[in-house]
Order: structure tokens, then C-alpha cells, then sequence
């Protein structure tokens, strides 16, 4: 299973060929997305047809600091709180009337976070960009070495915001104080990895903070999942599905998905597990809208 990302410049320019092979990679899973969130199937059609002209009408003030996965996601991320809160999240699926505002609440929330990174203005994008490119390192050779345990605490901590004395008991460790030492060691692998980016010494100070439990002056716990770090390539997923995966990475993905309920891996595994699903129609209104749209871009 390909991990297929497009290519940029040609959507930038408009490019109709490239535009058509996004609507056909990415309308599963945005619309396994917004099934898990809205009950009503037109509405989940209409939901992704309007991020894909979206994302159109964006494209050329598109963040390479960010995949265009992220971005689609994004951009359906926003429709999706749009229609919630229009219908004041009574369509929200598979969740009880007095469970729906938390869960619009948590969807706007995170929303917010990724310009929260620094909060020195003038720190603000350079920081984002190195620890962005650190953490995905630190992840990156962490799963090459197998160490499954240990992302998985570091995940929870930063990600999930969960308290040493919350996790040494849930993952089976010795006491307290081995979760700490996790912490404290992916710190300070983390602090040598920003090093090798950061020659004025910038970024490092502010990753030394988060050592402690207090605040910090960077949030790492937000470019966690705004970034999306730690997400596994698709092909992991459908390997998962398939019953393929060795128990390390197993365990990992059945973390990521269901406690640290990751929605982008999530609209991803279910768009894999029902790939029979028949996907034809909304392809077609999406092909119109678009293809609508690239003329009226593209006309001198």
C-alpha cells in the first residue's frame, strides 16, 4: 500500500490530472473521517466535496512545513465544525446528545493549537519547523530500533498529557521513576538531535524546559499531534488489517488509535478496512465541483 503524496507545484498550477488523482486517494478517508463524526450521509457527502474546493481555492498558500495529507485533512477538519455547529453537533455519530458539545469543543480546540508552538513572536516559525523536523527523527529511529514501549510512553506524555504516575502502572513498568528516566533520556536525545539544526542556540533552552512538569516556553505536546509525528505510514495500517504486524508495532497502533484516538489514523483504517464500499457517487460530484472550479482558474 503506497503512501502517495501529490505533487504541489502542479496542483498549484491547477493541473486537472493531478487534482483527479487526489480525489481518488484521499475521498475514502476523508469521508471515513466525517462518517465517525456526522450521522447523515448527504451531509457527509457534502462535507468532502467542499474541502476538496477548499482545498483548491487554498492550494497556493499551501505550509510545506505541513504534508498536503495534513492539510486536506485539515481543511475537512474546519468543514466538518462548520456543519457540527450549525446543527449544534445533533448529528454527531455514535455519541450520546450530552457527550456532543465536548467533542465539537475538543475538534475547535485543537484547532487552535498549532500557532501556539513559541511564545516569543520571533521564535515562533523557526521553532516550529526545527522541532517538527526533531521529533519525527526521534520518532523515526525509535521505531527502527523496536522500542515501542518507549514511544508509546513518550506519546502519552506528550501527546496524551497523561502524568508520571499515571503511566508507570499502565505500560507495566518498575515505578514512577521509570518513566521519568524515559522521559528525561528522549529529552536528551531530542536536545542533541535540535543541536544539529539549531547553530545560534535557540531552540535548544526552550526543549531543556520541558523537562520539568511546569510550563514551557515551546509546546510540544501541540506540534504532537498538529504535525502528526508519530502517525504510521498507511501501509502499516493496512498491514494491521491484515493481521501482518509483528506484536511491537501492533501495540503501538492500538495505542495511537484507540487511547490516543488519533483521528487522521483512524479515518485512515477505516477507509482501508471498507475499501468495498462504493465510492462512485461522491467521486463523481467531487470530479464535477472541482473540475468546475480548475476551469474558472484556469481561464486567462
Amino acid at each position: 500500500m503506497s503512501d502517495w503524496m501529490p505533487d504541489v507545484e502542479r496542483l498549484q498550477a491547477f493541473d486537472d490530472d493531478e487534482w483527479l488523482k487526489v480525489e481518488r486517494h484521499f475521498a475514502g478517508r476523508l469521508y471515513a473521517y466525517v462518517a465517525r463524526r456526522v450521522l447523515d450521509a448527504q451531509a457527509r457527502e457534502d462535507i468532502v466535496q467542499e474541502a476538496f474546493l477548499g482545498s483548491v481555492r487554498g492550494i497556493a498558500a499551501f505550509d510545506a512545513l505541513f504534508t498536503f495529507e495534513q492539510y486536506l485533512f485539515g481543511i475537512c477538519r474546519n468543514r466538518t465544525i462548520d456543519f457540527l455547529r450549525r446543527r449544534k453537533a445533533s448529528t454527531l455519530s455514535a455519541q450520546d446528545e450530552d457527550d456532543d458539545r465536548p467533542l465539537l469543543d475538543n475538534l475547535a480546540r485543537d484547532d487552535e493549537t498549532p500557532s501556539t508552538i513559541l511564545r516569543d513572536e520571533d521564535l515562533r516559525r523557526k521553532g516550529r519547523e526545527l522541532l517538527t523536523e526533531v521529533l519525527r527523527e526521534w520518532v523515526q529511529e525509535t521505531w527502527a530500533a523496536g522500542e515501542f514501549t518507549r514511544l508509546m510512553v513518550v506519546e502519552a506524555l506528550f501527546a496524551g498529557g497523561w502524568r508520571n504516575r499515571d503511566t508507570w502502572q499502565h505500560f507495566g513498568l518498575r515505578d514512577e521513576t521509570a518513566v521519568a528516566g524515559i522521559k528525561f533520556r528522549a529529552l536528551k536525545r531530542l536536545r542533541e538531535l535540535a543541536s544539529r539544526r539549531d547553530p545560534d542556540g535557540s531552540l535548544v533552552p526552550a526543549l531543556a524546559d520541558q523537562a520539568g512538569d511546569g510550563e514551557s516556553r515551546m509546546d510540544v505536546d501541540a506540534l504532537w499531534r498538529s504535525a502528526r509525528v508519530s502517525c504510521p505510514a498507511r501501509h502499516w495500517l493496512a498491514r494491521d488489517i491484515a493481521g501482518t504486524l509483528e506484536e511491537g508495532p501492533a501495540a503501538f497502533l492500538r495505542f495511537h488509535l484507540e487511547e490516543m484516538d488519533c483521528e487522521w489514523c483512524r479515518a485512515n483504517h477505516d477507509d482501508l478496512a471498507a475499501r468495498e464500499a462504493d465510492l462512485g457517487p461522491l467521486l463523481e460530484r467531487v470530479r464535477s465541483s472541482t473540475a468546475q472550479l480548475l476551469r474558472s482558474k484556469t481561464v486567462s
